[in-house]
């Protein structure tokens, strides 16, 4: 290995080791990037402030509506009851002994219906500790069952996911939320299966070694009560909305890429691009249809709440797209180093198979980055025109390009310094070390599943 690429590999692990001892990704991601540019002789004010800034800061212009959004349509849903109506029912049908499945389910609907996975993370966080300690488990399995049910299938595999993971492709090959829908579907029910055996194995361990609860846990949920929710049928109409206003304007005659004039469009926003801005546009139409329903649920409880719920979102918000955006300027930073080219070469076109390849690349940047969408957007950006001259020449679609990349993303991202997996742990009160080996195991699952889709479409298609 030579310097070059050494001088990535060292940033790159202590940023893992200082996330994995909970310090800030926001203030240690730039200086482990500056530390890479550093040893590469790389100016350090400039890889900051034109590389590393940049970068963050244009990641924070094309995604923070979407964060922002999805944060207030989460946190509403938590406060009117909603959230907690969804998660109660599916573990009141599902019951004690089956609480791992009921966690997951739980996660799966509610971030399939547009509430954000850190939402989702608190919202099913005091359900799933209930379920655990009725059923003796482990409480350190928590964090691998939610990151089961919100951080994998329903995240970048099923077709129509609003999360934005599936959404970034979209921008690079002229697709929508739907690409791919039988791949998508058939990868998520294969991770969901994988990981349900993951955790009940892990269970019977538990069990056959005495290991129950356990007790003297950390931020440990008041006991729940069911007073004040919504039936069940009201709290799912916003999720409703979300997902089949998604559907209505990206894939229908009401299209919201058909709502404005092109002339219009070349006249007031010259450099506008409708095809890569639809899709986006269509989600944000979406969400603020779920939005609204949410806050026409339950209107009695928004009393001295509101502003409360507003601002705990906004500020949500803000962590999440800041932590991500910092990662994606670590990996940014990254990229203009020599040992970037290294890597480059040696990943970005490992296989002739284009989406073995793609799949590769991306899952290399999200591990670096720590982030699913911050490694998808550099992948593509760097690759994603190569990727779709190749797959044209090789027979596939752009929409299978769409799919193996969204799912790839969701792989390696989940590396201990992933600000998503930083915020479960503190949610739940457990340590890396606790209950970081089973949120590794799910993300080894994710990214064989993600491989095994890759190299059979392709053998599928002859390339």
């Amino acid at each position: 290995m030579n310097f070059e690429v050494m001088a990535i590999v060292v940033a790159l692990v202590l940023l893992m080791a200082l996330a994995y001892r909970g310090l800030p990704v926001i203030i240690f991601a730039p200086t482990c990037a500056l530390l890479a540019a550093g040893l590469s002789s790389k100016g350090l004010l400039p890889s900051y402030t034109e590389t590393f800034m940049t970068a963050a800061s244009g990641y924070i212009r094309s995604f923070f509506p979407l964060f922002l959004m999805g944060a207030v349509f989460g946190k509403l849903m938590e406060t009117n009851g909603s959230a907690a109506a969804i998660a109660g029912s599916i573990a009141g049908l599902l019951g004690a002994r089956r609480a791992i499945l009921a966690v997951v389910l739980a996660c799966a609907v509610l971030t399939y219906g547009g509430v954000s996975l850190f939402v989702v993370a608190f919202a099913v966080y005091p359900f799933a500790s209930a379920l655990f300690r009725e059923a003796d488990i482990p409480k350190r399995l928590i964090p691998g069952a939610i990151a089961l049910g919100a951080f994998t299938l329903t995240m970048d595999a099923l077709p129509g996911s609003p999360q934005i993971q599936n959404l970034i492709p979209t921008r690079f090959f002229g697709t929508d939320a739907y690409a791919a829908p039988v791949v998508g579907i058939v990868g998520g029910l294969m991770v969901l299966l994988g990981g349900l055996f993951w955790l009940d194995r892990r269970r019977a361990q538990a069990a056959a070694a005495g290991e129950g609860y356990g007790t003297g846990h950390r931020n440990e949920p008041e006991p729940g009560s069911s007073e004040g929710r919504p039936p069940l049928f009201v709290a799912l109409i916003p999720l409703g909305l979300v997902l089949g206003g998604n559907f209505v304007l990206s894939r229908t005659e009401w299209s919201v890429s058909t709502w404005y004039p092109d002339p219009l469009l070349h006249r007031d926003f010259p450099t506008v691009n409708v095809a890569a801005s639809a899709p986006t546009w269509a989600l944000i139409v979406a969400l603020a249809l779920g939005i609204t329903a949410a806050l026409a649920i339950n209107p009695r409880r928004w009393k001295d709440r509101f502003s409360g719920a507003l601002t705990a979102a906004t500020s949500g918000a803000l962590l999440a797209i800041f932590n991500t955006a910092s990662e994606v300027g670590f990996g940014h930073v990254v990229k203009t180093l020599p040992g970037f080219f290294v890597i480059r070469d040696s990943v970005f076109l490992v296989s002739r198979h284009v989406l073995v390849a793609e799949a590769t690349a991306v899952n290399v940047l999200a591990g670096i980055t720590g982030s699913a969408s911050g490694g998808l957007s550099i992948a593509l950006e760097v690759m994603g025109a190569r990727y779709l001259e190749l797959a044209r020449a090789q027979g596939i679609s752009s929409e299978l390009l769409h799919r193996i990349a969204s799912m790839a993303s969701g792989g390696m991202d989940t590396l201990p310094h992933n600000g998503a997996v930083i915020t479960l742990l503190a949610i739940t009160g457990l340590t890396h070390r606790q209950s970081y080996p089973d949120i590794f195991a799910i993300t080894v699952l994710k990214t064989v599943t993600v491989f095994a889709m890759a190299f059979g479409v392709s053998a599928f298609h002859g390339t």
